[in-house]
């Protein structure tokens, strides 16, 4: 971890990072202590993000089920609605519930590792599968086109120089690994891809080989020289790669037992998690499963807990649920964050084929010990959230976006990774607003009145057991008593009483 990266993520940190005592908080970047510290490395305590994309597009509403609508739910799509009996509850939250394949990540809700985000898309959303998987990957707007990816981005900045100048002695290990043939766009950086590709470490290793190769000095000019020159650079990254991969799958042992090979989400993240425990200083890893795309038979025609979607939810709950007790055993879990993403989620409304059609807005899992709130957003309400709206009396009916998965994006870069505010917005080409999904706090993200869950971060209004800021230029008014930890109203901002209401604190 380099110096800059050190001090911004324990900034972050909840619990102070200390020295022999003393808070390394309070000393500037300059400082000689702080300095040596970074120097010294901190390669073995640094952050992991795990992406796993849910190719097809999921149905997020019968994944997370809105149980306090749960009688508009079955309205929209009797003939695929989980029973309520059958949907499984979370803990503390009873009015969430999830598919009852999903056991796995229930645990992990009630372990405090697991985080749902509601109703998650972009502006203007595209429902062809290629075009709306790459604003996601790329993350930009739905009408603007980058040939780079979101992750990619970050990595350059992190690791500027690359792939000239790897690997070194700062930075031995690939810095993205994808378990799979085909790169992801997510980690195509300016010039090329910022990560490899590879089904297994053995097999990595053996296709590439270990002989090292030694370029010739008199290539030819212009064009066919630099492509030259850029195929035996790439040659020499795989090779002194493979090594260094084979290394960290020889010395990791996962600990916890995984799904067996019909899994193949449990068996990539088994890799996944060997690589971590042997060591490997890779920062982000990129896996995914196909599937969701369940236009027709969704469910079977005797149960709707069962069929295409019920597998597919299952091998992704106890694949993540193994992962992340294999990282537990392994002393490893506080360095891993993970997440899902999809290409779009699914009509609210079921289709005459017991299945559902491309829609907008789906739930998106973020998975590990670093999370500081489990929802962000509501429940999508199923008359108002609707798209037409269900007064409109239309069956062809989906689900409004609450929020932009950039904001999600953008939280994992500055409040994982520990990214510079500034420059997070520069890699993700404008500002977007936290969701607290890393923090305590909950902030203003606009004025309006106090239960209009669209002006806090976390897109809910405040509990009792929250702190919350009204940040500069918002103006809030309070038209009935609540209770929270704490409320700062920093300067500029505005906390405005309609009548005789109060605020009790807790704290």
């Amino acid at each position: 971890m380099n110096r800059r990266d050190f001090i911004a993520a324990a900034a972050t940190m909840a619990v102070p990072v200390t020295l022999n005592g003393f808070d390394l908080r309070a000393f500037t970047q300059n400082s000689a202590l702080v300095r040596s510290v970074a120097q010294a490395g901190a390669a073995n305590s640094d952050r992991i993000l795990v992406m796993v994309y849910l190719n097809g597009g999921n149905d997020g509403l019968n994944t997370v089920i809105p149980l306090e609508y749960y009688p508009a739910y079955n309205q929209l799509r009797s003939n695929i609605a989980i029973p309520e009996k059958s949907v499984l509850p979370l803990a503390g939250s009873p009015e969430t519930g999830l598919h009852p394949a999903m056991t796995g990540l229930q645990q992990l809700y009630a372990e405090g590792k697991l985080g749902i985000v509601h109703s998650v898309s972009y502006p203007n959303p595209n429902f062809s599968h290629v075009r709306s998987s790459d604003i996601w990957m790329t993350g930009v707007d739905s009408d603007q086109y980058n040939s780079s990816g979101w992750a990619g981005r970050y990595l350059n900045n992190r690791f500027p120089g690359y792939p000239e100048e790897y690997p070194n002695s700062e930075m031995e290990d690939p810095l993205a690994i994808q378990i799979g043939y085909v790169g992801s766009t997510s980690l195509l950086g300016n010039k090329q891809s910022m990560g490899i590709s590879l089904v297994s470490p053995d097999e990595f290793y053996q296709l590439v080989g270990q002989e090292s190769f030694v370029p010739a000095s008199d290539l030819p000019c212009c064009d066919s020289g630099d492509l030259i020159r850029a195929i035996r650079q790439q040659q020499v990254l795989a090779i002194e790669y493979s090594s260094e991969i084979r290394k960290a799958a020889s010395l990791g042992k996962n600990l916890a037992t995984y799904p067996g090979d019909e899994n193949e989400l449990a068996q990539q993240l088994k890799i996944v998690a060997r690589l971590i425990q042997g060591g490997l200083k890779t920062k982000i890893y990129y896996v995914e499963m196909g599937g969701f795309d369940t236009h027709s038979a969704q469910v079977t025609n005797s149960s709707t807990t069962e069929g295409v979607h019920a597998v597919l939810l299952r091998n992704l709950s106890s694949a993540i649920s193994a992962f992340q007790k294999d990282l537990q055993m392994s002393n490893l879990e506080d360095r891993v964050m993970g997440m899902t993403f999809s290409d779009f989620g699914r009509r609210a409304s079921s289709n005459a084929s017991k299945g559902t059609d491309h829609g907008i807005a789906a739930p998106m899992f973020l998975f590990g010990t670093g999370l500081k709130r489990q929802i962000v957003g509501t429940n999508p309400d199923l008359a108002n959230d609707l798209v037409p709206p269900s007064s409109a009396g239309q069956n062809n009916q989906d689900l409004k976006m609450q929020v932009d998965f950039r904001r999600i994006y953008q939280d994992v870069l500055t409040d994982w990774f520990g990214t510079q505010q500034t420059k997070s917005d520069e890699l993700l080409f404008k500002n977007f607003k936290t969701t607290s999904i890393f923090s305590g706090l909950v902030q203003t993200i606009g004025s309006g009145k106090w239960q209009d869950r669209s002006i806090w971060s976390t897109g809910r209004p405040p509990g009792p057991k929250d702190s919350v800021q009204i940040n500069k230029g918002h103006t809030v008014l309070l038209g009935n008593n609540v209770s929270v930890k704490n409320v700062h109203v920093s300067s500029g901002g505005e906390l405005e009483f309609t009548g005789n209401y109060s605020i009790s604190t807790t704290n």
